[in-house]
């Protein structure tokens, strides 16, 4: 089910407001939202600095398991606050911060006999990817590859680099590669317009 621009703006003004008031140290209230908010997606929430774009946090609930606003709601404070590969974010640093919300769709299998196919099945710039192998998970939302202007082969290896395997797992390892897509909607500056950046076309 896609989102509109208007929708997705109100979503990245939520996860601020969120954000906002939970830095206060106020009970995080959301009470009026589009009815199409109460449906079940993935989402994630990315926060990057001003003017630089370096990540600044960044957590996600990659399956539909709760509803798109309850989902908002949770994963913009653990993207503030949770993230352990940062401190915490403090509230002066609210007004340099970029948000971007992320509503994916439903992670599916990529069905292989041979794991070159994936060069193939796969597309950069329109997949997000996960990969399971045992204990060991790793996940990339479509917009790193295009960011980083990765071919298929670097966003695999990168992949596999994430969820703490070889580079070359996706080729010697017998993983589970499952791809999903992404509507990507991101302030230019912090707290001003917001754009689509994702090339997701389904409904």
């Amino acid at each position: 089910m896609k989102l509109t621009l208007e929708e997705g703006t109100s979503l990245v003004g939520y996860v601020r407001n969120v954000i906002k008031q939970y830095l206060k140290g106020e009970e995080p209230d959301i009470q009026k939202y589009p009815d199409k908010f109460n449906n079940v997606f993935g989402v994630f929430v990315s926060l990057h600095t001003h003017p630089e774009h370096d990540l600044r946090g960044c957590i996600g609930i990659p399956e539909p398991a709760m509803s798109l606003i309850d989902a908002i709601k949770e994963t913009s404070i653990s993207a503030a606050v949770h993230d352990p590969r940062f401190q915490p974010l403090k509230h002066s640093e609210l007004k340099n911060t970029i948000i971007e919300v992320s509503v994916l769709t439903p992670p599916e299998d990529v069905e292989v006999e041979d794991s070159m196919e994936y060069l193939e099945k796969l597309e950069v710039g329109r997949d997000g990817l996960i990969i399971e192998f045992g204990p060991y998970r790793g996940l990339l939302l479509p917009q790193v590859a295009t960011e980083y202007n990765w071919d298929t082969k670097q966003f695999l290896s990168n992949l596999c680099l994430k969820a703490g395997l070889p580079t070359t797992a996706w080729i010697e390892y017998d993983v589970k590669i499952k791809s999903f897509q992404a509507q990507v909607f991101e302030e230019l500056i912090p707290n001003g317009p917001v754009v689509e950046k994702s090339t997701y076309t389904g409904c």
